[in-house]
């Protein structure tokens, strides 16, 4: 891998020198906004003061805080990156930009996953060198974690880390271009946790900016229109984090609480039950943590929000595989398992469980339990969002992901998480190969993350990913496989037993 001495490029606040690696010009750990240090921690974010002379990019930066992060037998590191790198100045941007410069490219923003709890810039995943190498500007981008992004804290402003993916845009419209960007052509896009982020700023009145929104087109990559906890729920993790921690449920309590103790505490809060008389918990008990809204994102977006955004929205066909296979639960699930899942989820869970028996009348408990998780988590949310956009001005399109991984015995599977080395075309990375990584021991197909990158890259450059328009009658989805495929309502029985 070639790397020489790089560019320097003038910003708002100051100029920065990258480095040149592999015919594309990288910038890391540029700072967005100010170090949330102290009681800032729970503020909106502010601008960063601007420095003098020439500020290194050449080397990552800080993390968020946030705890060691694992999921069984399966070897997710390249996805969490390498957890907390302790730092204040972690509220950051990475670009990556074609060595040859260019006017005016499209620009895409990522927003990271990891259960609101985890993940940064740092993950091997998110290299946006094949990006640069297609005409693209890529900025990836660390926002606040768990209690300092998400806890719904009295005297803070609610959905910090949201508030962060924000203040990066306000960056990147007022800083692109300088890197060969355009402003008015910029797609954020995010997956899991981040995609979810991504609903909520396209619902959000915020992501304009002086009459001008922020961002042209969305992609919601297993996320959920549906994944928003309500103020009641949000409510009950904040009474559970102020009694663990013995202080008052008060930002200003808080404030006083070390980053070390607020990212602990975070363990403690599993397994509060946020299921109420109005509303199910949208993330099944998988995190304490979400975005906190009166109204979901697909609702949002159903009365007229993102109305001027295109949008590109999708699932894995194994989503829930990645929450039972590498804990062993897949093949030793039982019929009381399934009933279970269906009950923490649904307010009808039988009549759930009958949608899906009757659809794969061939399924193990298992699948049954897995397809249920997928789609509590993920499924429903994303077909409620892409019914709710293709009724506005908005071009729609949506993807299913159908590429099985053979990891952990063939279990793993079309599930969470493992579309993004084809997104990223990065498929070849050495730790994301073996019987325990995500895309299993054997090669994938040799075209298909090719393929799907383009796909991406054309909705961003165009607003096309090159297949037909999602419309609330045939609901045409592409779904991606060894072969691509256009389909008409994928799972579509079971995912209207959501309604």
């Amino acid at each position: 891998m070639s790397r020489q001495a790089g560019p320097v490029v003038a910003t708002a606040q100051g100029a920065v020198r990258g480095l040149r690696r592999d015919g594309a010009a990288v910038f890391l750990n540029i700072p967005y906004a100010a170090p949330p240090t102290g009681a800032s921690r729970f503020a909106a974010p502010r601008p960063h003061a601007p420095w003098d002379g020439v500020r290194d990019a050449t080397t990552p930066g800080p993390t968020a805080p946030q705890a060691e992060r694992r999921l069984g037998d399966v070897d997710m590191t390249p996805y969490f990156g390498p957890g907390w790198i302790a730092g204040e100045d972690f509220l950051t941007v990475n670009v990556w930009t074609p060595e040859a410069g260019g006017a005016r490219l499209p620009v895409m923003v990522f927003v990271h996953g990891g259960g609101f709890v985890a993940g940064s810039t740092r993950s091997e995943l998110y290299d946006g060198a094949a990006f640069a190498r297609d005409g693209v500007v890529l900025v990836t981008l660390n926002y606040r974690l768990g209690v300092q992004g998400f806890l719904d804290l009295p005297g803070a402003p609610a959905n910090r880390g949201l508030l962060d993916v924000i203040a990066a845009l306000r960056w990147v419209r007022e800083n692109i271009a300088a890197f060969g960007g355009d402003p008015d052509r910029v797609t954020l896009f995010g997956q899991s946790a981040g995609a979810t982020i991504v609903g909520g700023v396209l619902a959000s009145p915020e992501a304009a900016s002086a009459g001008r929104r922020l961002f042209r087109r969305a992609i919601v990559q297993s996320g959920s229109g549906l994944g928003a906890f309500t103020p009641e729920q949000a409510a009950r993790v904040t009474r559970a984090a102020a009694r663990a921690l013995g202080v008052e449920p008060h930002a200003g309590a808080f404030a006083a609480v070390p980053d070390e103790r607020l990212v602990e505490v975070t363990g403690e809060l599993s397994g509060i039950d946020l299921r109420t008389e109005t509303h199910a918990d949208p993330l099944i008990g998988l995190s304490p943590f979400s975005i906190v809204l009166d109204r979901q994102p697909a609702e949002a977006v159903a009365a007229g929000a993102g109305a001027d955004v295109d949008l590109l929205a999708g699932t894995n066909t194994e989503e829930g595989n990645l929450y039972l296979a590498p804990f062993g639960k897949l093949s030793t699930s039982t019929a009381a398992d399934v009933d279970a899942t269906a009950a923490s989820s649904h307010p009808r869970p039988a009549r759930l469980v009958e949608a899906y028996r009757r659809a794969r009348p061939h399924a193990s408990a298992g699948e049954l339990r897995s397809a249920i998780m997928g789609d509590a988590l993920f499924g429903a949310g994303t077909r409620r969002l892409a019914d709710a956009h293709a009724r506005t001005s908005g071009a729609t399109y949506r993807y299913s992901f159908a590429w099985r991984s053979n990891a952990l015995g063939g279990e793993l599977g079309a599930t969470h998480a493992v579309e993004l080395p084809f997104v990223f075309d990065i498929t070849g990375l050495p730790s994301l190969r073996g019987p325990a990584a995500i895309l299993g021991p054997d090669e994938p197909p040799t075209d298909l993350a090719a393929r799907m990158h383009a796909a991406w890259v054309s909705f961003a450059a165009t607003g096309d990913p090159g297949w037909g328009r999602y419309d609330t009658e045939r609901r045409t989805t592409m779904r991606i496989d060894d072969e691509w495929t256009t389909v008409d309502d994928p799972h579509g029985e079971e995912l209207r037993a959501w309604s």
